[in-house]
């Protein structure tokens, strides 16, 4: 057990959010960006929120365009391709797409839904998640984490059923892991913003009612956390240079890729 800075003698499991020194509860000053040392809450730093980059969840709202799209492309839509079917059909993943070479389901996957109720709840999650971390990471960043995390959606998939799955659940469940490491690192309460019990009861939902792919939630989720935790507890925090993160969570979905055709293409 480490010991406050300040008082030897006081064990402590409490960290100031800014410098990372162990502190006492008498050391600790409560600030909107976590507990703080004496000298770091005295200081006049700039408080970070969930809207530090840019207000217009931009990238959002284009996200949701292309999955409406694509919705009704399918629903709508007709036959496509040599072998008739809907777009849903055309491109969702299996691993037998997969090993006849139609790796291109890797992503289009995360862009069709099955059923008007799969694509609405999928897109007012994305809706909901969007508006926070868009405008508090920016938009490449959000951009990465959302592909990360439909690619790793993608490879929960493949690793996890042998049947078809489409939809942009592992990208959403991505953006809940993303928002929890962001949470986390700018000092808000899970609890009290109501993301960890929104989470535990979409995993819940996930364990216990048939016909909801487990691998794309649970890939998703794992990417999403990893690649938010290289973009803000890495890069941001100034471990490594913020581009070398965004480089590391590129290879990451690129990984996920690979190794998707690697054991099953």
């Amino acid at each position: 057990m480490e010991v406050c800075y300040r008082h030897p003698k006081r064990e402590t499991g409490v960290h100031c959010s800014n410098c990372e020194r162990p502190i006492c509860p008498d050391c600790m000053t409560s600030t909107p960006v976590g507990m703080r040392c004496p000298e770091c809450a005295s200081q006049r730093t700039k408080v970070r929120t969930m809207r530090a980059s840019t207000d217009e969840p931009v990238l959002t709202y284009v996200l949701i365009g292309i999955n409406v799209i694509a919705g009704i492309g399918s629903l709508y839509g007709g036959n496509v391709g040599t072998e008739g079917g809907s777009l849903t059909d055309a491109w969702a993943i299996s691993r037998g797409d997969i090993a006849a070479g139609e790796y291109w389901r890797i992503v289009t996957n995360g862009f069709v839904h099955v059923g008007i109720f799969h694509l609405a709840f999928n897109m007012l999650a994305l809706w909901i998640l969007g508006s926070l971390l868009e405008p508090a990471l920016g938009r490449l960043r959000f951009g990465l984490v959302y592909f990360v995390s439909l690619l790793c959606g993608s490879l929960g998939v493949l690793l996890a059923t042998a049947g078809d799955s489409a939809g942009a659940s592992g990208a959403v469940f991505g953006l809940m892991g993303s928002a929890l490491v962001v949470f986390r690192a700018r000092g808000f309460s899970l609890l009290e913003s109501g993301l960890g019990i929104w989470l535990g009861l979409n995993l819940l939902i996930t364990f216990t009612i048939p016909n909801i792919s487990i691998g794309a939630h649970i890939g998703g989720l794992v990417g999403g956390i990893l690649a938010t935790f290289l973009l803000e507890e890495l890069g941001e925090k100034g471990r490594i240079p913020m581009r070398t993160a965004e480089i590391l969570c590129a290879v990451l979905g690129v990984a996920a890729v690979a190794v998707s055709i690697a054991a099953y293409g």
